[in-house]
């Protein structure tokens, strides 16, 4: 069994952009879980160094370079994610529906995996 941060790895590494296949609820999670610390993290950082400027800036910059980076594997863990529960990726696009979309995705993310193979399966 993956820890949290070999699963992390693995996403960000060997399936940086395999839109293709199937996230179960563990994969998902866990690597919802690292993207938000490292967000948190960031975050503490900037404000723990708001009187210095220069700092704060460096630490903006970084944080902004570190998003992009994970843009793609969690766009790409996502939808996998939606293929997981027998959804097509597109359901991820939910989220751009204000306040709605977001509730209506978490509920999608939380669902449990269809039992057995789905179309999506490779």
């Amino acid at each position: 069994m993956n820890t949290i941060i070999e699963n992390f790895k693995d996403i960000i590494t060997n399936k940086y952009a395999q839109f293709k296949g199937r996230a179960n609820r563990a994969e998902f999670w866990q690597y919802v879980l690292i993207y938000f610390v490292i967000a948190v993290a960031f975050t503490v950082l900037m404000n723990l160094f708001a009187g210095v400027k220069v700092l704060r800036m460096v630490f903006m910059i970084l944080y902004v370079i570190v998003m992009l980076v994970l843009l793609v594997p969690s766009l790409a863990v996502s939808v996998r994610r939606m293929h997981d529960i027998g959804k097509a990726g597109g359901w991820i696009f939910i989220n751009l529906v204000p306040i709605i979309g977001s509730i209506w995705y978490l509920i999608l993310a939380i669902k449990e995996s269809e039992p057995g193979t789905n179309r999506f399966d490779n």
